[in-house]
């Protein structure tokens, strides 16, 4: 059984979501693992979005581990707090010995140490080879581009951002149909939010299905490095299809 550690600001609805949706399949026996504790680099009192995450997470039962990175930015320079920051979650995280730990919303970039010494997976908004950034910046660089494509995903946390090895992935098209009349038209904006939209209604299922084959042995990374149940490296597990199926079940 794989165990999880995972990690979240817990700022807004979309962190309950996700828990609640990963915490749902472990229940249903759908995901063969366990969340074994929760980290946030907030702590109660902080903000009321992460304190309504916090009760949640008290709600399943499942350790909850706290550590305002504040108390580190405020005394530190430079990068230096970040790196006594993450020795201290180190600290608070190892006993649990996670097998995989999940960047579910986490607001922080996670310094080189800690991801060296951990399994890390997080989410990009983009395909394998894709813009890095923020999701923002990403769309905007798909459609200056004139992209074909868009997508998401999940990859392998490493010291270079947004470039670690891709351990899942989905793909959809942004020039048929709904995208091909702005594009004609040249409406940028509509375009933006299209492509946002589509995007983030796979964001949840990619998330949970790469658990899926992470814990049912579909997929591992060995050494920072991605292979498939046969030990084969790759290039990442192709969800596009089973993404596309569970997205048109949310719209029915």
């Amino acid at each position: 059984m794989l165990k999880i550690g995972w990690f979240s600001t817990g700022r807004d609805e979309a962190a309950r979501q996700l828990l609640q949706a990963a915490q749902d399949k472990t229940r249903r026996g759908d995901l063969n693992g366990r969340i074994s504790f929760v980290f946030s680099n907030r702590e109660p009192g902080e903000a009321k979005e992460s304190d309504l995450f916090f009760e949640l997470v008290r709600s399943y039962n499942i350790p909850l581990v706290c550590l305002s990175h504040k108390k580190f930015e405020t005394a530190g320079e430079g990068k230096e707090w970040r790196i006594k920051y993450d020795r201290e979650v180190d600290k608070r995280i190892e006993p649990f010995a996670p097998d995989l730990c999940v960047l579910a919303g986490y607001m922080l970039i996670v310094s080189e140490e800690l991801c060296q010494k951990y399994d890390m997976i997080n989410l990009h908004p983009a395909p394998p080879g894709g813009p890095t950034g923020s999701w923002q910046e990403v769309i905007w660089t798909l459609i200056q581009h004139r992209a074909d494509t868009a997508g998401a995903m999940m990859h392998v946390v490493t010291p270079e951002l947004d470039r670690g090895p891709a351990v899942s992935y989905c793909l959809f098209s942004i020039k048929g149909e709904p995208f091909a009349e702005y594009w004609r038209k040249e409406n940028k904006d509509m375009l933006f939010r299209l492509i946002r939209q589509h995007e983030l209604a796979r964001e949840f299922p990619l998330i949970i299905m790469t658990l899926q084959a992470l814990s049912r042995g579909e997929v591992s990374i060995k050494d920072k490095r991605v292979v498939d149940a046969q030990g084969k490296l790759i290039s990442g597990y192709d969800l596009s299809r089973k993404v596309d199926e569970e997205v048109k079940k949310s719209l029915r």
